[in-house]
């Protein structure tokens, strides 16, 4: 989502992974304007002290590496799963308080500009194999359990 946020803003964005895998999905799929695989050490070299924001949805990896991409007085948003990332009209705003009209905003924002989430929608005799796969780190997007067709 932070992707097809920043580019709604009119930001070149580049999606940083461990995995090479999700190279097409972020470049066609989400839009980004680049991707890096962040174990690549010439990659990350390549970039050093070009961005001016980084949006962190990860929460299990080492920070450190991405600090020398970073310009002079960049600004670090984490947002891990639990907070709330919202818009203003020129960037993000975090919050975890849920403000109805704040929702409201943000999602008429994105059906203004057709964001959504990708979603891998699993009927509910699938979920023991999600969970397994969440384990191994083997899925793209969110699993939705498709109780309307799964529950009859």
């Amino acid at each position: 989502m932070a992707v097809k946020f920043g580019k709604a803003f009119g930001l070149s964005v580049t999606v940083f992974s461990t995995s090479i895998s999700k190279k097409k999905g972020a470049l066609n799929l989400l839009g980004a304007d680049k991707f890096v695989v962040s174990s690549d050490q010439e990659q990350m070299k390549g970039l050093s002290k070009s961005l001016d924001f980084i949006v962190d949805t990860a929460s299990n990896h080492p920070f450190e590496p991405y600090m020398s991409i970073l310009k002079t007085a960049a600004e670090v948003k984490f947002s891990p799963a639990g907070l709330n990332m919202g818009m203003y009209e020129n960037g993000l705003r975090k919050h975890n308080r849920g403000y109805k009209s704040d929702s409201r905003n943000d999602n008429d924002f994105c059906a203004a500009h057709k964001i959504y989430p990708q979603i891998e929608v699993i009927p509910i005799q699938y979920a023991n194999e999600a969970l397994e796969r969440l384990i191994k780190r083997d899925f793209k997007y969110r699993f939705v359990i498709d109780t309307e067709n799964t529950l009859k």
